[in-house]
């Protein structure tokens, strides 16, 4: 069962690059624009003061460069994905994940330098003094950390994707770091009175990246789906719960 859902993921993906590879850099432009100024006018958007946000690529997928400058500028604190290797204290082995890390300014924006995927992202030696949306600084130490006291959790997620379909399940890029993020701050927030409550998650799809009614992206226990989608076409789709 694992097996095929695996199977016919990958083979998803694949046709998905093939797609993304020959969108032109001005339909990207203008989805984006069109999905930006959808994201802008949720109240959950306006009213959120902690926001996470992937840093899109150079192409194949919408540009979230304009959600960073509005949301610093609305003067809204926003965290970025920072990736890195952790020690899985059962089986000793090395396995990468995702933190989300404060990002201080436009200038510190700017100043980012391009992973190998082409993503803009903060270097080893910025990390260590950088508020940790799962509260203290620098990145989590374990898999299975708790917050430490202070501020922590965020009210909204943009997340990236491959390819979603209208009842908001998202296929990833397959690393599966936002679906464990998304694990590791649900038992950060488990039974804790005060603590804050899971994030709105937000996808953006390009059109192209979105199914059709009468598909669905193959998803496995542990996926998690998204809140709201935004199609680079104007649409919105809201998860029935």
């Amino acid at each position: 069962m694992m097996a095929g859902l695996q199977a016919a993921k990958k083979d998803l993906r694949r046709q998905m690059r093939d797609v993304l590879q020959k969108i032109p850099a001005d339909s990207i432009f203008n989805q984006s624009r069109v999905a930006m100024a959808r994201l802008f006018s949720l109240t959950e958007y306006q009213n959120a003061k902690r926001i996470g946000v992937y840093l899109s690529m150079a192409s194949g997928e919408l540009s979230t460069t304009a959600i960073v400058q509005d949301a610093l500028m609305s003067g809204k604190e926003v965290f970025i994905p920072y990736i890195h290797n952790v020690e899985l204290s059962s089986t000793r082995q090395k396995t990468s994940i995702m933190d989300m890390l404060a990002l201080e300014s436009m200038e510190e924006f700017n100043s980012l330098t391009p992973d190998k995927w082409g993503i803009p992202s903060l270097a080893k030696p910025q990390v260590g003094n950088k508020a940790n949306c799962l509260g203290g600084t620098g990145v989590s130490p374990s898999m299975s950390d708790k917050p430490t006291e202070g501020e922590y959790g965020l009210d909204l997620i943009v997340m990236p994707g491959m390819a979603f379909d209208p009842e908001c399940r998202r296929l990833g890029h397959g690393k599966g770091y936002y679906d464990h993020f998304l694990t590791r701050y649900s038992k950060a927030v488990e039974g804790k009175t005060t603590a804050p409550k899971m994030p709105l998650t937000v996808a953006l799809s390009l059109k192209e990246q979105t199914l059709p009614l009468t598909e669905q992206i193959p998803v496995a226990n542990h996926d998690w789906l998204v809140d709201i989608l935004i199609v680079g076409d104007n649409r919105c789709f809201v998860r029935r719960h």
